[in-house]
This record gives structure tokens, sequence and C-alpha cells, in this order.
């Protein structure tokens, strides 16, 4: 099975994207679980109705998986729910809290499995096998659901320094601003917009 991933700098640009039918088919018969868990700590309730609200024009079937702790990671239903769902979108939010959660467990198994994942904003920084740690801008171990890349979204010019020095020349770094898509097609990934930076130490490269 070929697996879709796309991320997202922001709301506003995957609000943008499903507007134009960009990289995303869908439709009134597609089925869009939403997993607002990043966003636990600031409203995970606002999170999935902010999300939900984008899917209206298209008449798409939502539901969102309200799993904002380990607790709710072994529940067999949002298992099913993320296997069998055409779509599955990631909220914007803690990517820490996100990974905690997510960690060694059936639902983060099923995020990983997953046919088309969306991830919005900073949480796309777990899916690689680096992350970067949104405190200070170190890498450390991200889940490894998606190879390929270092996913982060924009910092400070200091602390994106910081971050490349400490990758050196081994890992791409992709950095989204608030327009920034990128998408990995199962095998690589492709820059989708302008509002990407990719490098390797400090130097520019393209994808």
């Amino acid at each position: 099975m070929q697996q879709t991933t796309v991320v997202v700098g922001s709301l506003d640009s995957l609000r943008e994207m499903l507007a134009k039918g960009e990289l995303l088919d869908v439709t009134s018969d597609t089925d869009v679980v939403l997993v607002p868990t990043a966003a636990a700590f600031l409203g995970i309730n606002e999170a999935a109705i902010e999300l939900s609200v984008l899917f209206e024009p298209s008449g798409a079937k939502v539901e969102a998986l309200m799993i904002a702790d380990r607790a709710a990671n072994a529940e067999p239903y949002f298992v099913r729910r993320i296997h069998s769902a055409d779509l599955v979108v990631l909220s914007d939010g803690s990517a820490l809290h996100a990974k905690s959660v997510w960690h060694g467990s059936p639902v983060g198994e099923a995020i990983r499995d997953a046919r088309c994942v969306v991830a919005v904003g900073s949480v796309a920084s777990i899916l690689g096998d680096v992350m970067i740690d949104p405190r200070g801008g170190a890498p450390t171990t991200g889940l490894g659901y998606r190879p390929g890349l270092a996913l982060g979204v924009n910092a400070s010019d200091e602390q994106l320094s910081r971050t490349r020095t400490l990758l050196g020349v081994d890992v791409t770094l992709c950095v989204l601003g608030p327009r920034g898509v990128v998408y990995y097609d199962g095998s690589s990934w492709h820059r989708a917009s302008d509002d990407v930076v990719t490098t390797r130490s400090h130097d520019v490269v393209e994808l």
C-alpha cells in the first residue's frame, strides 16, 4: 500500500490547499479522521473544531478522536478508525506531548501505517527518525514514522543556526513557514510551495 504524507505549516495553508484541490482529493465520500492529541494542553476540543471546519465545503465525513493521553491509546475503536480512514489529520500543538502519547502505542502504530496523513505545524517534527526539540532546537529521537527528513517550523535565526550545526551534514532539515507544504509519496519527499527551506548543515539543498 502506497502511503502519502502531507506536511503543512499552518491551518491557513491546509485551508488553501483543500480549496484548490491540490495533493489531497477530498470529496463527500472521503472518510477523514482528526487526531488533535498535540493540542491537549491548548484545547483539544477547539483544535478538533478548527480542523473539522476546513472540510465542511467538501462534505467529507469527519470524526475527531479525542486521544489526549496514554490511557486512550489502547482503545480498539480509535485504532480501527485510524486504520480505515482515507485521511488522518494530526493537529498542531505540542510535538513533545504527541510523541509521549503515541510512542510505542497501538494508536501510534496506526498513524504510522495510515494510508494518508496530514500533519499541521510543529507536530510534523515527530514523524521522522530525528525530531527537533522545540525547547531549544536540539535534535533528538523522533518516532520514525517517515524517513528522509527532519521536519521543523520557523524559529529564531539563532535557534535554527544551532539546530543546523548540531545536525551536521548527515541529516536534511526541512523548515516550513506558515505557507509551507511538503509531501512524501512513499519513497521520497517533495516541496509543494515556496515557504520551505531545506538544508544540510548550513548549506541550502533541494528536495
